[in-house]
């Protein structure tokens, strides 16, 4: 989910002046390159995590082997996609990551544009749900059943709060430190962690969120759920900024130093 390299606009952006968003968009790539990156990037996403969901069940009835089965497929299916795609649009994949970019980029020329946030989203909405509609072709499931798994105990909610602020944490720290090269790594290794330790499984993406809602699967979230998801991965990304601005303050050059 993020640029492996640093891109022109994070160079030219002073250490005082605002930092860089991470995942910059390439300024080379055309808009519709662009759009349609982050579409089939997201729907190959949800079409690993739907289908390694389904192929678990299918070997095993222990429900720690499904989990474990479906967590290691979505590290090492995210940390390619991101990969191969982070050069061409940035490998966002997720809203919530779109507009956090948006945000802190918006009185400067790094990142992307409201324009451009804009044409991501719905990209990334419609990619995860022809993602989840893939998987569930591939295994000779009715294409479009809607989830009946409910998820919308406070505790799975408080546990979308914590997976989507330490991923916007994660991301924006990297930038933030001109470390974005190891995002592929780092920020697989991020979502399979939190698969564990997060009580909602770490969604983290409301579009993902979205595009689970059309699977009775292993992987699914139902409809009713899908609201309550997404507002508190929204809620996680207004604490992930701050932290993210406390966290990584610019320090003082030694001219700044008062004198003794």
């Amino acid at each position: 989910m993020a640029a492996t390299h640093e891109t022109a606009a994070e160079s030219a952006i002073s250490a005082t002046g605002p930092r860089p968003a991470p995942r910059a968009t390439p300024p080379r790539a055309p808009l519709v390159a662009r759009a349609a990156a982050e579409l089939v990037g997201t729907a190959a996403l949800v079409a690993v995590v739907v289908g390694s969901g389904i192929q678990a069940t299918e070997l095993t009835n222990d429900v720690g082997l499904q989990l474990l089965a479906n967590s290691l497929a979505t590290v090492f299916g995210l940390g390619v996609l991101i990969t191969l795609l982070g050069p061409v649009s940035g490998a966002h994949f997720n809203p919530a990551v779109t507009l956090a970019e948006w945000w802190t980029a918006r009185r400067s020329d790094a990142g992307v544009t409201l324009r451009e946030a804009a044409v991501y989203v719905p990209a990334q909405i419609i990619g995860a749900i022809a993602g989840a509609i893939l998987a569930d072709a591939m295994f000779g499931r009715p294409l479009v059943k809607w989830s009946t798994h409910d998820r919308s105990a406070g505790h799975l909610l408080l546990g979308e709060v914590v997976a989507t602020a330490g991923l916007i944490l994660l991301i924006f720290g990297l930038a933030r430190t001109d470390r974005l090269r190891f995002a592929p790594v780092a920020v697989a290794s991020y979502i399979g962690a939190a698969y564990w330790f997060t009580s909602s499984t770490s969604f983290a993406n409301p579009a993902v969120t979205i595009g689970r809602a059309f699977t009775d699967s292993f992987a699914g979230i139902a409809p009713g759920s899908v609201a309550g998801f997404i507002g508190m991965q929204l809620v996680g990304v207004v604490v992930g900024l701050p932290l993210v601005a406390l966290i990584f303050m610019p320090g003082r050059t030694a001219g700044d130093q008062p004198a003794a």
